[in-house]
């Protein structure tokens, strides 16, 4: 929930006190695993490896070690139900891979993986942590 400017401006004509046209918005709420969420080149990511995973997947697509990749790839395995993959990377071999930056092996990303594998038995996920 955020406030707007109007709820500002009437909740400080309330108060008394003069507007200073500072837009409140509440404290985002901090992470379940502790992992430091962070923003770069825009994008929001989870944890400071993810990102950094990121900038290291731009720098070897600028040095041509790789054809590509692609953030937050989603695939359907039953109804509602889907895995969100951290990236997608394109070898120049013409291969991809499934890439998941790692803090911690949850009960339920276990469980979805397990649930990909029976589904895509040709791919794989590459659990990347860092070192």
């Amino acid at each position: 929930m955020s406030f707007t400017e109007e709820w500002l401006e009437e909740y400080q004509k309330r108060q008394g006190k003069p507007q200073s046209g500072i837009l409140l918005v509440p404290a985002e709420k901090p992470s379940k695993y502790r992992n430091n969420r962070v923003k770069v080149d825009g994008l929001r990511f989870d944890s400071q490896f993810e990102a950094d995973y990121y900038a290291d997947l731009k720098l070897q697509l600028r040095a041509g070690v790789i054809n590509g990749f692609c953030r937050q790839p989603r695939f359907p395995l039953a109804n509602a139900l889907e895995y969100v993959a951290d990236f997608v990377v394109w070898n120049l071999d013409g291969t991809a891979e499934i890439i998941d930056t790692k803090g911690i092996r949850t009960d339920l990303y276990i469980a979805k993986k397990k649930v990909f594998m029976e589904r895509y038995p040709k791919l794989g996920i590459r659990e990347v942590y860092r070192e």
